[in-house]
Formats: C-alpha cells, sequence, structure tokens
C-alpha cells in the first residue's frame, strides 16, 4: 500500500464534515447571518412592543378610573373631560375603548339628573363608538341598553325598539319585560299600535310574574279604549 492511499485512509472524517461547512458558509454565510440578524430584531422590536402597550394599558385605565370616579360623584362635566383625554390619548387600548361608554353616561346622565336638556345626541354617538369594538358581555349588553334609553328620548323611535328587543333575554325577567315595554311605547310613538299590542301581549304571555306585566295590561286596555 503507497504512502498516499495510507494517508487517505487516515484521514479525519472530520476534517472533510469541516471542509464541507466552510465551503456553505463561504457561499451562504451572509444570507444566514442575515436572517438571524432579522430574527433578532424582530424578536426585540416584539418586546419593546409588548412592553409599551402594556405600559399604555396601564396608563390608561389609570385615567378611566379617576373619569369614573368623578362620575359617581357627579361631576360629570369633569368626568367627560378625563373620559375624553382618554379617547383620545389611548385609541388602541381596551380603556381607551371603554372612555367612550363613560363620555356616553356622562352626556346621558347629565342632563337626566340636573333637570337640563341632556345630550343624547352624543351619547348615542359614544355608545355606538364603544359597541363598535365591545361586542359581546355584561358592559356591552348594559351599553345597548344605555343606548336604546338614549335612542327613545331623542325620538329615534325605530332605532331603539329594535334595540330593545335585542336586549329581551340578556338580563333578568324583570328586565326584559321593561325593554319590551320600551319597544311597545316606542312603537306607539310611531302610530304602529298592532305593533305596540303585540310586545305588550307578550309582556304579559312570557313575563306574567314581573312587575312590568302589570303596566301592560294597563297600557292594552289604554290602547284599545283610545282606538274605541
Amino acid at each position: 500500500m503507497t504512502l498516499q492511499s495510507r494517508r487517505a485512509q487516515l484521514a479525519d472524517p472530520g476534517a472533510e464534515l469541516l471542509d464541507r461547512a466552510q465551503a456553505l458558509w463561504s457561499s451562504y454565510g451572509r444570507y444566514i447571518l442575515g436572517a438571524a440578524v432579522a430574527v433578532a430584531v424582530v424578536a426585540v422590536l416584539g418586546f419593546f412592543m409588548v412592553r409599551s402597550r402594556a405600559t399604555a394599558e396601564a396608563q390608561a385605565a389609570g385615567k378611566l378610573a379617576e373619569a369614573n370616579l368623578l362620575f359617581w360623584q357627579g361631576q360629570y362635566d369633569r368626568s367627560i373631560d378625563e373620559a375624553k383625554q382618554v379617547a383620545q390619548q389611548f385609541p388602541s387600548t381596551r380603556a381607551g375603548n371603554d372612555a367612550h361608554r363613560l363620555i356616553g353616561d356622562d352626556a346621558y346622565w347629565n342632563g337626566i339628573l340636573r333637570s337640563q336638556a341632556a345630550d343624547y345626541k352624543t351619547a348615542i354617538t359614544e355608545y355606538r363608538a364603544y359597541l363598535a369594538h365591545e361586542k359581546n358581555g355584561v358592559l356591552a349588553n348594559s351599553a345597548r341598553r344605555s343606548l336604546a334609553y338614549a335612542l327613545e328620548n331623542d325620538k329615534q323611535y325605530a332605532e331603539a325598539a329594535k334595540q330593545y328587543e335585542q336586549l329581551v333575554g340578556a338580563f333578568d325577567r324583570e328586565s326584559s319585560g321593561e325593554f319590551l315595554m320600551g319597544a311597545a311605547r316606542c312603537y306607539q310613538s310611531l302610530g304602529r299600535r298592532d305593533d305596540a299590542l303585540a310586545r305588550l301581549q307578550r309582556v304579559i304571555d312570557e313575563f306574567g310574574d314581573t312587575s312590568s306585566a302589570v303596566a301592560a295590561r294597563v297600557r292594552i286596555a289604554e290602547i284599545k279604549a283610545a282606538a274605541s
């Protein structure tokens, strides 16, 4: 066996693999490095975005808590100013969206409790802005209830009746009877007597154990008496 053959047999297989790796790195190393850098950049950006969002959520929630406190203290003007700031400064946060619901409450109750002309149109706009992003849950249904009352008070009876009827079954039975009564009021205001009577009869048939059932019977009698 020649010396050259022996050297070939004794050659380190690891050296051959290393040579191949070096060749691959020479050909594709810059692409591999670029991909690694891109992944690292995305990871870093993701980290800072998550942290920034968490910070914004915390700040928004803190400011909204102050606005809520002012609302329950009856300081509606100050509450609405604080809530507007939250909605404008933190529009992409949960608290920023919830601020629209609070603005609606401020606009509605500022007139109701002070015997002034409530700003129903603002309330309607803000409730709808909130519901555009919050579709389900207790708070969403509460906003729909407030929207229904605001629409009725703003004399948008057809839309109010629709909102009332969508809420039947969303809360307790007493509330469902109340919502059907609200729908009946709206249909009566629209001159749709038969639709009003149908909703009042539903109160009696489906929610006869509620306080609304007594009022429904009285209202039916009044409508029929007026028609005759």
